[in-house]
């Protein structure tokens, strides 16, 4: 394992660095700014109606539907996707690499990426397939078709479908089942093994996985309201205790963004690019928003009109960035650079065994006064965001395999995906998450160049409802 680590590690990284620190940042910013423009600043203009259509209809017992899934249901779906490790250690890897001013690039890639979102859930909409037996297929490689005809549209949607599989539904399982096997043996002092964790979470998730898209909406309304409630409780705890960090907390966060150098080390150009990228690259780990995972889970949404669907998908890239994950933010910063805390300077950090897995347990038991008590609170709320989140990318990688392989291929893709939940939990966590990264960076291209192209059918579904409005 070591042997195949210390091989693949170095060219992974290598790799994340040319696609995270200059490719990357220039799709999903330039897309972005490109949409919020377009759309008049959808997620400004519309931010209220989304929260209505979200908060209005809520519901933890949706039903069956003949085709598709409730609105709401589509988006605790796109959630449980959204709202996993990325929020906890993706976060504390951002700030720990970044600096705490890393944050504040996350924030601005989710306030874009709001915009994003919004058109990825419409071209979901638009583009979706309803089969036979009122199943739907829907997701970017169909809006990738209705861009590009011919082989250049075959070629790249099939590049997308092949990224997205490798991606979400091996790759990123790995990530989540990594996480959850770590937390879980870290809380138990190493009682129990990594690898017991990685079967029982494999057995859970075959059974979920068997009941198709019907059975994963239905955990997802069920866990992702109480999972989310449950962790911003604990930071408000923990928030409370530190309450007279908070402003100094926000402080770092703005002055650390452009000024990273004083607390990470470095000179400043090296310092500044080191939090622009991990904000850029967690960012996109952790609200998915240009990454073309989530319109699989809008696109089976039963909506009168797709901006309707567009909105709500928006609220969920507020919930995951500007609320839970900043929740993990504030709650680390606050307990352990703040107030001369011991990560404050870069001797400090340099001191320290901390990663990226262990960063937030050790904030939490460092706040409540008791680490065991830490590594089982966050043991815990990761065990629940990690595993939606792989219920959910799940979902998003089988839709890929049926798009190239047909409905037959799923059951080897399901098999293959349990395999890889196990696997997770005895690879190295860095190798891991690198092959993650990797794979999620190259899914944004195909899909950033099919939302450009098809910007007219985008703002046509806004001016739609703009056009309704003066009706009435």
């Amino acid at each position: 394992m070591d042997a195949i680590t210390n091989f693949l590690l170095p060219i992974v990284q290598n790799i994340n660095m040319y696609l995270s620190d200059y490719i990357l940042i220039f799709l999903l910013v330039g897309i972005g700014i490109f949409y919020s423009i377009r759309t008049r600043f959808v997620q400004v203009r519309c931010f209220g109606e989304g929260m209505k259509k979200v908060f209005g209809k809520i519901s933890l017992k949706g039903g069956k539907h003949k085709n598709g899934l409730s609105s709401f249901q589509a988006l605790a779906t796109a959630i449980a996707a959204q709202v996993g490790t990325g929020n906890i250690v993706g976060a504390c890897g951002a700030i720990l690499v970044g600096g705490p001013g890393a944050i504040f690039w996350m924030w601005v890639i989710a306030f874009f990426g709001m915009a994003t979102i919004y058109a990825e859930a419409v071209l979901a909409q638009e583009t979706k397939v309803v089969q036979e037996d009122g199943s739907v297929l829907g997701g970017p490689v169909y809006y990738i078709r209705r861009a590009f005809n011919g082989k250049f549209g075959k070629f790249l949607a099939g590049f997308f479908a092949v990224a997205i599989i490798l991606a979400l539904g091996f790759m990123g399982t790995m990530v989540q089942s990594n996480s959850i096997s770590e937390a879980i043996s870290t809380a138990s002092a190493g009682v129990i093994p990594t690898w017991v964790i990685g079967l029982i979470l494999a057995a859970i998730c075959t059974f979920i996985f068997i009941g198709g898209i019907q059975r994963i909406a239905s955990v997802a309304e069920k866990i992702v309201p109480i999972m989310a409630l449950i962790y911003l409780l604990l930071g408000v705890v923990i928030l409370g205790i530190n309450f007279t960090k908070i402003p100094e907390t926000f402080g770092m966060i703005f002055k650390y963004a452009f000024m990273p150098q004083a607390i990470i080390g470095g000179t400043v150009g090296a310092a500044i690019k080191a939090a622009v990228s991990q904000g850029a690259k967690r960012g996109l780990f952790s609200n998915e928003a240009g990454m073309g995972s989530t319109p699989h889970a809008h696109a089976q949404a039963n909506v009168e009109k797709p901006h309707d669907q567009g909105v709500v998908a928006m609220i969920g890239v507020f919930i995951d960035t500007f609320i839970v994950l900043t929740i993990t933010a504030l709650v680390v910063i606050s307990t352990l650079y703040a107030g001369g805390g011991p990560l404050s300077t870069p001797e400090g950090l340099a001191g320290t065994a901390l990663s990226k897995a262990t960063l937030m347990q050790t904030a939490v038991g460092t706040a409540l006064g008791s680490q065991t008590a830490g590594n089982i609170i966050v043991a815990v709320c990761l065990t629940f965001f990690a595993f939606t989140t792989i219920i959910g990318w799940n979902f998003f990688g089988k839709q890929n395999v049926q798009y190239l392989f047909g409905k037959k291929a799923t059951i080897v893709y399901s098999v293959l995906a349990i395999a890889f939940i196990f696997l997770g939990s005895l690879f190295p966590n860095d190798l891991v998450w690198e092959l993650a990264d990797m794979f999620n960076n190259i899914m944004v291209i195909p899909n950033v160049i099919a939302l450009a192209a098809l910007s007219g059918i985008v703002v046509a579904a806004t001016k739609f409802k703009k056009d309704k409005k003066k009706k009435k």
